[in-house]
């Protein structure tokens, strides 16, 4: 379910909203595409986010453990 926040905050950016819901956990570059498609017209309102802006925040994508194959150069 997509989080909901309100910009608190002047000079607000959207990197900035989602490091703050996320942290690490967050691939920054998809996240951002993410957020500009559930919020249509934020982009136009400038880098910075006017105050009192509702802004959706997408779910963290899920991620499947990855595996990988151990070679060993003296085997």
């Amino acid at each position: 379910m997509p989080l909901t926040v309100i910009v608190q905050d002047r000079y607000a950016v959207l990197d900035l909203l989602l490091w703050r819901a996320y942290g690490r956990a967050g691939n920054t570059a998809a996240m951002l595409s993410a957020a500009l498609k559930l919020n249509p017209g934020l982009a136009a309102l400038g880098p910075e986010i006017p105050l009192l802006t509702r802004v959706i925040l997408p779910d963290l994508p899920t991620t499947k453990p990855t595996t990988r194959k151990v070679v060993s150069l003296f085997d």
